[in-house]
């Protein structure tokens, strides 16, 4: 399953790691945060209400958008890293 996210970098990344899902996130000229995250449905749906309820401590969440979400056969990252 992959999605886009809106959220902050370093414990989002934090975050994805513990949980075991791969993909990136990167700042966007908007002031938001956009990325891709891929995994086993139970760990993304995991990673999903972090992002929506918990983030990071200076975070300040308005709202968060999935989309895009789709099953796929094979993931297409290694890691979980921050795009620039």
């Amino acid at each position: 399953m992959s999605f886009f996210i809106i959220f902050s970098n370093q414990y989002t990344e934090e975050e994805a790691r513990k949980l075991g899902v791969v993909g990136w996130v990167k700042n966007t000229s908007q002031g938001t945060v956009t990325g891709q995250v891929q995994g086993p449905e139970d760990k993304v749906n995991a990673m999903k209400s972090w992002l929506s309820k918990v983030g990071s401590p200076s975070s300040r969440i308005d709202r968060t958008n999935f989309s895009n979400e789709k099953e796929i056969s094979k993931l297409d990252f290694s890691g979980f890293s921050t795009r620039y």
